[in-house]
């Protein structure tokens, strides 16, 4: 019993640091999970990606301007995430790109832009906690942000979810009755945005999209209903921060890649024996109805 209280409890009853760490994790997987999970269902899994790139310059820019500023970082890549959400959008309608098109187009601009713009003022560990980020220097302010994101992004989802989800499985219909698809879908690409910037103060611009798609794409293996999957996004990635941080104290990880290889392998066991969705009870199924 004390070996496992000092793997498992020690490192977050003994330091205020791994406790406001772990806190963090908890309120990026309230937000990023339902966010990601319903980025899947829509088939932007990759436009999550696309747009935690397109946060970089505005990041890069409020970096050039005030320093290491969580409030000036962070307004300058909500700024980029929602410029280039709006200008994305603009290219599909008016020019017929297709919408994945145009954020990848966008975001690689972004991405050239932000690198550029941090390589050129600031030294390469500036660079490296804005792509990789360190959720164990989390401080008070960094909580207050991503917990003040989550709960915006709860009480959001809870007044848009059936035209958010109607939207996701049959966006025919949810036209059809003069439903207003693009506001939902805007204000969805908001907190997509909003999600991202709060997350790259903790696991930087490249590993916050790891947090938000990660244990949304593994909760499809483990449950066939949209609740079931909320649930288990939001446990998988809080799961997945719980253990990274563990890793990472013990073993001397990078904590931000130490949850993500988490989750990552979390999902490579799922696929093969997730019951909803794996390998192997898909196949003993299949056998089954074959006898």
């Amino acid at each position: 019993m004390q070996h496992l209280y000092d793997v498992l409890l020690a490192p977050f009853v003994d330091f205020a640091f791994m406790r406001r760490a772990l806190a963090g994790c908890l309120a990026l997987s309230l937000g990023s999970g339902p966010i990601g999970l319903f980025l899947v269902m829509r088939r932007m899994s990759l436009m999550g990606d696309a747009m935690s790139h397109a946060v970089l310059p505005g990041a890069a820019v409020g970096f050039m301007l005030a320093g290491l500023s969580l409030p000036a970082m962070s307004l300058g890549g909500f700024v980029a995430g929602v410029l280039v959400a709006v200008l994305a959008g603009l290219a599909t309608r008016f020019a017929g790109i297709k919408e994945d098109a145009s954020f990848a187009a966008f975001y690689l601009l972004s991405l050239a832009i932000g690198v550029l713009l941090v390589s050129k003022s600031g030294s390469n560990v500036d660079l490296m906690h804005i792509l990789f980020g360190s959720v164990l220097a989390v401080d008070d302010a960094a909580l207050y942000l991503v917990g003040g994101v989550a709960s915006v992004t709860l009480i959001t989802l809870a007044f848009i979810y059936r035209p958010m989800l109607l939207e996701s499985l049959d966006p025919v219909f949810l036209r059809s009755v003069g439903a207003r698809g693009g506001l939902w879908h805007m204000a969805f690409l908001m907190l997509v945005v909003l999600n991202l910037v709060s997350g790259f103060q903790a696991l930087g611009t490249l590993m916050a999209v790891g947090l938000m798609m990660l244990p949304a794409i593994t909760a499809r293996l483990w449950s066939e209903t949209v609740e079931g999957m909320l649930v288990m996004a939001v446990s998988v990635a809080f799961g997945s921060g719980l253990a990274g941080l563990l890793l990472s104290y013990h073993f001397e990880l990078p904590s931000g890649p130490a949850i993500i290889l988490v989750a990552g392998l979390f999902y490579l066991f799922s696929l093969l024996f997730a019951p909803a969705g794996g390998a192997l009870p898909r196949y003993i199924r299949a056998r089954h109805f074959e006898s």
